[in-house]
């Protein structure tokens, strides 16, 4: 086994398909050096499975030779030693995982600099050069190998700029980097006990011990959780032949992307800095050029990287994000990989990529291009009406709007989420540090910092409004201050328009979004895909619900929670009556009121969805839920203040009072003691549907049952459903094929789904009770378990978010099977959850379902993921 892979290496396969052996850099170094040949700087890369190793077991004990070999031939290659006190070879030490994981894990520059090696750097260069790269690489290994604090790197640097009166570091003279290089040693002699290493092999091997523990650092477990990626894959190490951004003014360095990653608009986009290294540009310390000045600056390198850029494009038949390097006007091509994009970015390329000569993506290919969260991009809220002064007006670094109160420190702006705040993360630049206080924020303002800054690609990734540099704004520790002097201090309401790069002081509502016309051409695609293999419907309780999910696609209604209409202000007094009656008369009486309200609420439902099918769940919730707490009626008795008919209400929220209402007296259990309330149902449901009939609609009726666990169960209630359709239809001399079916919630439904489909016409997996019930887990109270066990790796993923496969799973396929085995034309779907989360979708997808059901505005993402899976494109999948 080959620990290390040179970026020439000629492997059996294109190297841009090996991004689990050699991560997701390294694989196109590889590509862009063996197979494209283009101009990139020689290196080497040690492969997942050395850290993979390095985690289960320590370094690996032939991977020191591997190593050196590699290095020498390095040295040979560019005729410069490790070290070499007289010309000396630096390199670059950079992590690469699989899958992007964009400035979660370490980095190290200019590593071979040493005592000696910076005086042979600055005879071949000169003075001010070497002693720029050495500091700069004694602050970058000092934190991340040497696990020094960056503030007293960043605080020194910030006193020697203050001293010598200049604005930034490229300013400062030979003799104050000479004063930071020995400040830095010092910091570092003093925090660690030690000096700093001078050999460059002990320095190289210290910092790829680094890269592989930074798999493990608190901020890339946050961004793998948010972007469900294994914990388990490990990341990849590219030593690469440093060229200098910051050489001089004939240098420079910046990112460019093949087309625009916010619009999708065709033609190089990007930013450059003059005289600077790469990360100058990603951690937006500097404000950046617009990469067309580089065709002032530069042109022929310029003409050359536009070229490149046309060529990578085609090969990779997508659009892709490059980070450059030009030393001494000769361009240098440091890494590609595919961009990440806004949700209207990814919809307009993958499009245009269909008609794009060079590259012509069938539908197919062009389905799989989309993320289903880009759609969810593009139905963000955009500010409304704005009324309150503007602040500033920043870079528009990722689309959508985002109103919240300012935060000015990631760890205080998740304490804020918790506490139910909207909140938006304010900073001077973010650092990969930040990304969990971007996960938990609305949006994110930085004075510093371009658009391909870390606050603007972690953002646009995760679909997040941002604002990057907005110059005439000071950020502090606690508050931020424009140019005229408004300060804003934490805790008050600010709003950002990531599309416009404007803020606002003060709170703005939101407004709906606009979707691209290429939003319907690739759902339309999608749809074609999908057909005959896999509905989607949605989960809706009223009219207005069910019309906009008609109109974001969704094929009917897989769950119409009856319990919603109930619980309005002016329903919920005969709700309560109904309850309390202390005869039939009563309980008719209430009924009969409730039957009236209910066959409105379902005549809205049917008609906007004529034509389509309306799965309708009869009552499930425990009855309590429509009392009032008996906490506070017994306060209100207490203190004498009880209302008419308190001691009513008391009585009755203490005689339906359950120990554990989830397992209690709810589902079919509730329609079996009280058989009326199913029977007033269903006569509403069809009374409705008939009067839609009347009036040339066209509807189409599902009866679900709740909560079965054996046939006795559903027979008895299908007979009650039955009779009350016989009945209605008899009355009004009309016809109406009702389904009846019921939904498989616990796991002995699962299990016995032979039996219970002798009475089904159809199946619905009610997957969130149904994980509630096979994992022990409930949901309403499991969040600070889950926030632990995710945190300890015990639970990969959120089980009420994706499914658990391999366990909750497990039972939906079981009863696939055996429902099936008895009736095989019986219908199944899925109406938890689940049904729109697209890992979740393509394993419903691999088991059998026909449908499955999700929230109106999660209809567009389901529509995605299940063409995506029927071509076999599932998310990773979730098991406990």
């Amino acid at each position: 086994m080959n620990w290390v892979y040179g970026f020439a290496h000629r492997h059996s396969r294109a190297p841009k398909d090996l991004k689990a052996l050699l991560g997701g850099k390294g694989a196109n170094l590889a590509e862009m050096t063996s197979v494209l040949a283009l101009p990139v700087p020689p290196g080497f890369t040690i492969t997942t499975e050395a850290c993979r190793a390095f985690m289960a077991t320590g370094w690996p004990g032939d991977l020191d030779a591997e190593i050196d070999h590699h290095i020498v031939s390095l040295e040979r290659f560019m005729g410069r030693r490790l070290g070499d006190p007289a010309d000396p070879l630096l390199v670059s030490v950079r992590s690469g995982a699989a899958f992007s994981m964009p400035g979660m894990m370490d980095t190290v520059l200019d590593l071979g600099l040493n005592d000696a090696s910076v005086r042979g750097l600055a005879a071949g260069t000169d003075e001010r050069f070497a002693l720029d790269s050495y500091r700069r690489f004694l602050a970058m290994y000092g934190r991340i190998v040497l696990d020094v604090p960056g503030e007293g790197f960043d605080q020194r640097l910030e006193d020697a700029k203050r001293e010598a009166g200049v604005a930034t570091d490229a300013e400062l003279s030979s003799d104050a980097l000479q004063h930071l290089v020995d400040e830095y040693q010092a910091l570092v002699e003093a925090e660690t006990g030690a000096p700093f290493p001078q050999d460059p092999r002990q320095q190289l091997k210290g910092a790829v011990e680094a890269v592989f523990r930074s798999w493990r650092s608190p901020r890339a477990q946050a961004y793998r959780r948010r972007e469900r990626i294994p914990d388990d894959l490990g990341t990849a190490v590219n030593v690469q032949a440093m060229v200098f951004g910051n050489r001089d003014d004939r240098s420079g360095t910046g990112v460019a992307f093949t087309r625009n990653p916010s619009t999708g608009s065709a033609g190089a986009y990007g930013d450059f800095l003059v005289n600077a290294q790469g990360e100058d540009v990603v951690a937006g310390i500097r404000t950046t050029l617009p990469l067309e000045a580089m065709a002032d600056s530069f042109p022929a390198c310029y003409t050359e990287l536009t070229f490149i850029l046309e060529r990578l494009e085609a090969h990779y038949r997508d659009m892709l994000d490059c980070e450059f390097t030009i030393e001494h006007d000769r361009l240098w091509m440091l890494q590609t990989r595919v961009g990440k994009r806004t949700g209207a970015a990814a919809l307009r390329i993958a499009v245009a990529l269909t008609e794009d000569p060079k590259i012509r993506l069938n539908r197919a290919e062009a389905v799989q291009r989309v993320r289903p969260e880009h759609l969810d991009q593009v139905l963000h809220p955009q500010l409304g009406d704005v009324k309150v002064p503007l602040l500033a007006t920043g870079l528009a670094a990722s689309p959508g709007a985002a109103v919240g109160r300012a935060y000015f420190d990631a760890d205080r702006a998740v304490e804020a989420v918790q506490r139910g705040e909207r909140v938006v993360l304010v900073r001077p630049e973010t650092s990969p540090d930040d990304v969990h206080g971007i996960a938990a924020a609305d949006g994110v303002l930085t004075s510093r910092g371009g658009l391909v800054s870390h606050a603007a690609v972690v953002a646009r990734g995760w679909g997040k409004p941002a604002v990057c540099g907005a110059e005439s704004l000071s950020v502090r520790a606690d508050s931020l201050e424009t140019d005229s002097g408004v300060v804003v201090a934490e805790g008050e309401w600010i709003s950002i328009d990531g599309s416009s790069g404007r803020v606002y002081g003060g709170e703005v509502a939101l407004a709906e979004g606009h979707v691209p016309a290429e939003f319907a051409i690739l759902l339309g695609w999608a749809d074609e895909i999908r057909s005959g293999r896999l509905g989607v419907r949605a989960n809706a309780d009223t009219g207005v619900d069910a019309a906009r999910a008609r109109e974001l696609g969704a094929e009917g209604i897989g769950l119409c929670r009856t319990e919603h209409m109930f619980l309005d202000e002016a329903r919920l007094p005969i709700v309560r009556r109904m309850i309390l009656a202390t005869d039939p008369h009563e309980e008719q009486a209430a009924l009969a009121e409730l039957l009236e309200v209910q066959r409105a609420d379902f005549e809205e439902v049917l008609e906007a969805m004529d034509g389509l099918p309306v799965t309708v769940r009869l009552l499930d919730p425990p009855l309590h839920e429509f009392l009032p707490s008996i906490e506070e009626l017994v306060v209100l008795e207490a203190r004498g203040q009880l209302p008419d008919g308190g001691r009513e209400l008391l009585d009755a929220a203490r005689h339906w009072q359950e120990q554990n209402p989830m397992l209690g007296l709810r589902g079919v259990r509730l329609g079996i003691v009280k058989d009326g309330l199913y029977r007033m149902q269903v006569r509403a449901l069809v009374e409705a549907a008939v009067r839609r009939q009347g009036q040339g609609g066209r509807p189409v009726v599902e009866v679900m049952i709740p909560l079965v666990i054996n046939l006795p169960e559903l027979d008895l209630t299908r007979q009650w459903v039955q009779e009350e359709v016989a009945a209605v239809l008899a009355e009004h001399d009309a016809r109406l094929d009702v389904k009846v079916g019921t939904m498989i919630e616990t796991p002995r439904a699962a299990l016995r789904a032979d039996e219970i489909a002798e009475a089904a016409d159809f199946f619905s997996f009610g997957t969130n009770d149904l994980t509630q019930m096979t994992l022990g887990f409930s949901r309403d109270d499991v969040a600070p378990i889950l926030e632990r066990y995710l945190e300890l790796g015990l639970l990969s993923i959120d089980p009420f978010e994706s499914i658990d496969q391999s366990g909750v799973g497990e039972l939906v396929h079981l009863a696939v099977e055996r429902g099936r085995a008895t009736r095989p034309t019986l219908k199944l779907g899925v109406c938890g959850e689940h049904g729109g989360d697209p890992s979740s979708i393509a394993f419903f997808q691999s088991v059998g379902v026909d449908y499955v059901s999700c929230s109106p505005f999660r209809v567009p993402v389901a529509r995605l993921a299940a063409a995506q899976a029927v071509l076999g494109q599932g998310g990773p999948g979730a098991d406990v």
